[in-house]
């Protein structure tokens, strides 16, 4: 009877995630059939709460869009969300897919991984677990003044000061163990020994047979839209990047597969940064069913396996962190300073020629510059090592594309920096010159 039940409760949890994807890509309300099932089992209703109070919004999908050679195929913006320039929401035009030669017709990289089976278990009022048993002298410890005095003393639960992300526009988020004054200084040698380890080979775009660089650049704009979407720090943008161009760095891809390699990619990310990182079943949701569970779960581990589980990588938003914290500047410097550096994400070539550090040197000074008229103080000149001459190269390189930002059709991260959030920097000009030669 046991085993009935379980199977049966399976079987209509499978049903309800299928009625809120029908549900989300139509804006359809619910059948009243399956509003029985909802009274009948109030326990899977409130499992799936969230998938349904999400399936009552009217936006569409957070869905990339057509990514080929030809960069006029552009991303449309509308107040109800994305819209694909053909009406279509896949992940590459079919003639894309076609024009494909039939050496390169399968995958070399698939990996068949048996799925182990898994049961999932309602949480049900005969299910809950049993609450512990307090011993005399622990209730006698807890009616202690002292602990009653701790509890007053604490702003919340235990858990509220752990569980809870740093908000990404305040300023004291960046305080953190990276700029503690004792080990600042082996903090950031070993973040500058890392990178060099942890660096994509530049130019590895020119030896893929199938993919081209104006493909990589609207799957980046996609991810940036992705982290929007699900409100995921921008740490995780930059590591979901350096996963990405790190296995293509070795791996040749079909760009039938291009964007299945970008979603597990930012799926690791954000199971290495994120608190509450979102679930397999939403990356899946979000490619537009273009991909199975399963896929994503495969890529996944041939993304590990390929980057030898090598995770913890320094990144060019670390290293500006750092420098802010070093050197200090108004929020809407340090915000215009995240944009500029956002924005080398999106080009292989020439930003995989310098590494993360000097990029951050250079959107510092780039932002510096733009609102203070002021380049590289001497005390990050100290810091780092870095000289103005040595960052110039890079610098000249992040100015010319800050230039160009406005007329790229790809506008996920001007779009995200437009916010009131990020002071609106997205809206300032970039300065016609640099007085460095």
């Amino acid at each position: 009877m046991i085993i009935l039940r379980l199977q049966r409760v399976h079987c209509l949890h499978n049903t309800r995630y299928q009625l809120s994807v029908w549900k989300m890509s139509f804006g359809c309300s619910v059948p009243l059939a399956n509003r029985s099932n909802q009274e009948n089992h109030p326990a899977l209703y409130k499992m799936d709460a969230s998938r349904l109070q999400l399936a009552a919004k009217p936006k569409q999908r957070t869905v990339l869009g057509e990514l080929s050679e030809n960069e006029q195929f552009s991303r449309f913006f509308s107040q109800g969300g994305l819209h694909s320039k053909h009406g279509s929401e896949n992940a590459f035009p079919a003639a894309l897919l076609t024009s494909i030669p039939s050496s390169l017709s399968s995958s070399s990289f698939d990996v068949h991984i048996d799925d182990p089976s898994e049961v999932v278990l309602p949480v049900t009022s005969t299910m809950m677990a049993p609450e512990p048993l307090l011993h005399e002298e622990d209730i006698a410890a807890m009616q202690h003044k002292d602990f009653k005095l701790f509890l007053d003393l604490s702003s919340g639960s235990c858990m509220d000061a752990s569980m809870q992300s740093q908000s990404e526009d305040d300023p004291s988020s960046a305080q953190d163990v990276l700029t503690v004054a004792e080990y600042a200084e082996d903090i950031h040698q070993h973040m500058r020994d890392r990178e060099v380890k942890c660096r994509p080979k530049p130019g590895y775009i020119q030896k893929q047979p199938d993919i081209t660089n104006c493909m990589r650049v609207v799957l980046v704009d996609w991810l940036v839209e992705v982290g929007e979407e699900y409100k995921l720090c921008a740490e995780t943008i930059y590591l979901a990047v350096n996963y990405m161009d790190r296995f293509l760095s070795y791996m040749s891809v079909l760009r039938g597969k291009l964007q299945l390699v970008g979603t597990a990619a930012i799926l690791l990310a954000a199971k290495y940064e994120e608190i509450y990182p979102p679930d397999v079943d939403e990356f899946v949701y979000i490619t537009d069913d273009t991909y199975t569970r399963k896929q994503l779960l495969r890529m996944e581990h041939l993304l590990l396996k390929v980057l030898s589980f090598d995770m913890t990588v320094p990144t060019t938003h670390q290293f500006l962190r750092q420098f802010m914290v070093m050197e200090p500047v108004c929020t809407k410097t340090e915000n215009l300073a995240l944009y500029v550096a956002e924005l080398s994400l999106l080009e292989v070539d020439p930003f995989l020629l310098h590494f993360p550090s000097k990029i951050a040197a250079a959107a510092y000074c780039l932002a510096n510059y733009t609102l203070n008229k002021a380049l590289w103080p001497g005390s990050l000149c100290a810091f780092t090592g870095y000289t103005l001459a040595e960052i110039a190269p890079c610098l000249k390189d992040l100015h010319k594309l800050y230039l160009s930002a406005d007329s790229r059709p790809q506008q996920g991260i001007r779009e995200k920096y437009k916010s009131l959030k990020f002071c609106s920097v997205a809206l300032i000009g970039p300065p016609g010159f640099l007085p460095i030669h």
